[in-house]
């Protein structure tokens, strides 16, 4: 899976800091592309009672398992929240390099 580099980095705009984790090489298999991934951390993470727009919501933004590799058209990623339209999970799809960079 080229586009995991096994590393998670998480960034607080409430307290202007970041971290960087290692990312569960099981947890990246079982939970295979930025969706999957994306609402596991978002069901594991966030209260299913939160406002979506309070900064106890989460946005995730999760590469998929292609990018980086030389395959046409792989390097996309996904962005994954709790919606405030509907209260349930929203989640979109991109492309381009910004993935790559990611």
């Amino acid at each position: 899976m080229e586009g995991y580099r096994g590393k998670i980095i998480r960034v607080n705009l409430t307290k202007l800091s970041c971290s960087v984790e290692n990312l569960d090489p099981e947890v990246a298999k079982k939970y295979i592309g930025g969706r999957g991934f994306g609402i596991k951390v978002l069901l594991d993470e966030v209260d299913p009672q939160v406002d979506p727009l309070s900064p106890e919501n989460k946005i995730i933004i999760a590469s998929g398992p292609l990018v980086g590799a030389k395959v046409l058209c792989a390097s996309r990623y996904m962005v994954v929240t709790k919606s405030p339209l509907n209260n349930g999970i929203a989640h979109s799809n991109s492309g381009g390099q910004w993935s790559a960079e990611l």
